[in-house]
C-alpha cells in the first residue's frame, strides 16, 4: 500500500479507502486511478484483515473424493458456477476416498475461516463429524441421502438407485445376477450400492449372495476385468453382473470380449455413473445416470441461502434436496 501511495502521491489511508470502496463520489476518479495502479504493479489486496473484521472470507471449502473423476469434477463445476455468481470462491480439496484425510482437510480448511463447507457423502470420522457440527458455518453433505445428516443434504440414495437397476434387469429376464464392487471399508457409497443390490435381489426372491470385492475405491477398469473372471469362475451360471461403477463395468466388458464371452449373449454387464467411457464403447454399457453438475449447482444455491441467513444473524433450517437419477438401458444388457 505504501508503494502504491508513493507512486500516486497520496496517503496510505487514501489507498485503503479506495480498496474498501469508502469515500465520496468526488473521489471515484482517484479510486479508479489507485486500482489501475495496483493492477499495473501486480499488487493483490490482502483480504486477511477484512476477513477478521467482517467475518466474511469470501470462500467456501469443498471436499471431493478425486480430482480425476469426471462426475465429481462436474459437481465441483456446478458448485463453482452457483457460488461465483455471488462473488464466492471455492477452495477445493480431495480426500482420495480416505476419511482420515477428510478429517485433516476439514481441520486445515477451518483455520482459513470458510463461510460454508461442502463434503461428499456422510461417512466421516467421529472427530470430523464433531468439527463439522462445531464449525459455526453452513455444512452440506452431497451425493447421498443420510439418516442422520449434520445439517443440509443434496443427493440421492445410492442403494435405491442400484435397487431400481436390479428391478429393470429383472424385467428383462435376468435372474442370476451378481455384484462386482470394491472393498467396502474404503467407499461408503459403493457399500450402499452393494446393499441396494442385495436388498433388491431378496425382495425379488432371488439369490443375493453372489457378490465379490476387488480392489479399493475407486474401483478401476483392471479391477473390473479381474472381478468378472473371478465371478464367472465361482458362479458360471451368472447371467448379469452389476458393477459398482462404469469404469469397473468397462473393464469387465473388455475382459469378456478378450475371452470371447458374448455380452450380453453369455453375460450382461451394467455399471453406475453414466461416465463417457460407458457410452463410447461397444456395446454401450447400461448404467445409472444422475445430474452431477446439478448436484453441485443445487448445493451452491442452498449454500448461498444459508450464508445469507448466517450473515443476517439467522440460521437456515436444515434441508434435504433429492436429486433424481435414471436407469439408462443400453446394449450391454
Amino acid at each position: 500500500m505504501a508503494d502504491v501511495a508513493a507512486r500516486l502521491g497520496v496517503s496510505k489511508m487514501t489507498v485503503s479507502r479506495a480498496f474498501s470502496g469508502t469515500g465520496t463520489a468526488r473521489s471515484e476518479e482517484l479510486r479508479q486511478r489507485i486500482l489501475h495502479t495496483c493492477h499495473e504493479m501486480g499488487y493483490v489486496i490482502d483480504q486477511t484483515a477484512r476477513t477478521f473484521s467482517s467475518k466474511r472470507s469470501g470462500f467456501v471449502a469443498a471436499l471431493i473424493p478425486a480430482l480425476n473423476n469426471s462426475n465429481f469434477s462436474d459437481t465441483a463445476h456446478g458448485l463453482t458456477a452457483a457460488l461465483e455468481a455471488r462473488g464466492l470462491q471455492v477452495l477445493l480439496g480431495y480426500t482420495d476416498y480416505d476419511v482420515p484425510t477428510e478429517e485433516r482437510l476439514i481441520r486445515e480448511m477451518l483455520t482459513r475461516r470458510p463461510e460454508g463447507i461442502v463434503v461428499t457423502g456422510g461417512s466421516h470420522t467421529p472427530a470430523a463429524r464433531k468439527l463439522l457440527k462445531a464449525a459455526g458455518v453452513p455444512v452440506i453433505e452431497t451425493w447421498d441421502l443420510l439418516a442422520d445428516p449434520i445439517e443440509h443434504t443434496v443427493g440421492f440414495s445410492n442403494a435405491d438407485a442400484v435397487g431400481a437397476l436390479v428391478h429393470e434387469l429383472y424385467a428383462k429376464g435376468y435372474r442370476r445376477m451378481a455384484f462386482l464392487g470394491g472393498v467396502p471399508e474404503r467407499d461408503a457409497r459403493g457399500a450402499d450400492r452393494r446393499r441396494g443390490f442385495e436388498e433388491a435381489m431378496r425382495s425379488l426372491g432371488l439369490d443375493a449372495g453372489r457378490s465379490i470385492s476387488v480392489g479399493h475405491a475407486p474401483v478401476s477398469m483392471a479391477d473390473g476385468a479381474q472381478g468378472v473372471v473371478q465371478l464367472l469362475q465361482r458362479w458360471p451360471d451368472v447371467d448379469a453382473v452389476v458393477c459398482v461403477s462404469d469404469h469397473a463395468a468397462f473393464g469387465a466388458l473388455a475382459e469378456c470380449q478378450r475371452r470371447g464371452w458374448a455380452v450380453p449373449g453369455q453375460v450382461a454387464i451394467a455399471g453406475f455413473g453414466s461416465f463417457e467411457v460407458g457410452s463410447a464403447c461397444h456395446p454401450q454399457i447400461t448404467t445409472v445416470a444422475m445430474d452431477c453438475f446439478g448436484i453441485g449447482r443445487t448445493a451452491g444455491e442452498l449454500l448461498i441461502r444459508a450464508i445469507d441467513a448466517a450473515r443476517a444473524g439467522q440460521r437456515l433450517a436444515p434441508e434435504t434436496v433429492v436429486i433424481p437419477y435414471r436407469i439408462e438401458l443400453r446394449g450391454s444388457t
